[in-house]
């Protein structure tokens, strides 16, 4: 029984992972006003990027990089958009997704001839704790949380930044440049979603497949609604969604039917439902959040 028990909270961890990374950069970003709900697309083209990189190099590191520039070009793409041309934020988030669910199946069959999955990939090496093996990106996770909760609270930029989520004019009055701090917001939280893309095809699960994402960029967004746009909190929240992740998999594979293998599969989302209604009417989300800032 306490074997199953700690199967099951470690197993957590690396679902975790990209739950926390995403999760925090959306926060950085939703705090300071942008709201982007293609961070699915992004860890999904980062996922793309960092594999294909570490299959041609053999490089897992410079995959990683690469998935990581990748979320930055498309934080850029939804800051310029979103941010300076004052488009439809929720709009650009869409068609971010959309374009990464074709362009992943374009690549699968131009390089690998499948419309599946790629090859097997090189993968991040994993310290082992107390027998279980642990990736390396878990305390980067932990401390990114933290950094980010003592950049938000405990900074004088973080109070600029989220100045201009709470009231862009009076941030204004007081020298800041809206913009340019929302920009810059996007493209550090689309960043943090492309290290979680570079995790799942990397550290997670060893090769890229097209649905390798599974909605946990929309799972990092509820993890946002429920730290109630706190990084530390989202440490917690993204625990918790690992591990009904976790238990998913665990009832799948000791499953007596193989029907209900299926049905268990949907125990995260039915997850994800349940906490954001719960948590969604209590949380106070920056009030000027997806607003474009014009000036007068």
């Amino acid at each position: 029984m306490l074997g199953e028990v700690a199967d099951l909270l470690f197993g957590a961890l690396s679902p975790m992972i990209p739950l926390v990374l995403a999760g925090v950069g959306e926060i950085i970003t939703e705090q300071s006003g942008v709201v982007n709900i293609g961070i699915e697309g992004v860890m999904l083209l980062s996922a793309l990027t960092s594999g294909v990189v570490a299959y041609f190099t053999g490089s897992v590191f410079l995959g990683l990089l690469i998935g990581t520039a990748t979320g930055l070009a498309l934080g850029l793409l939804h800051g310029v958009l979103g941010v300076y041309l004052k488009g439809d934020q929720i709009v650009v988030g869409v068609g971010v997704n959309l374009f990464a669910y074709g362009i992943a199946v374009v690549t699968l069959v131009t390089l690998w001839g499948t419309y599946g999955s790629s090859p097997q990939l090189p993968t991040v090496p994993k310290v082992e704790i107390a027998g279980y093996p642990v990736s390396p990106l878990l305390p980067v996770s932990i401390v990114i949380s933290i950094a980010a909760w003592y950049f938000l609270f405990y900074t004088n930029y973080g109070l600029k930044l989220r100045a201009c989520g709470e009231d862009p004019r009076s941030a204004e009055a007081m020298g800041v440049n809206v913009n340019r701090t929302r920009l810059i917001a996007t493209l550090i939280g689309a960043s943090l979603a492309g290290l979680a893309g570079g995790h799942l095809s990397l550290d997670w699960v060893g090769q890229f497949t097209k649905e390798i994402t599974a909605g946990r960029g929309f799972i990092a967004l509820a993890n946002v609604v429920f730290s109630k746009w706190n990084p530390l909190y989202a440490l917690v929240g993204g625990f918790i969604f690992g591990f009904f992740d976790s238990l998913a998999i665990y009832l799948s594979i000791t499953s007596m039917n193989p029907s209900m293998a299926y049905l268990f599969k949907t125990v995260p989302y039915v997850a994800t439902l349940l906490v954001v209604a719960a948590f969604m009417r209590k949380a106070r989300m920056p009030p000027s959040l997806g607003k474009p800032y014009i000036k007068e």
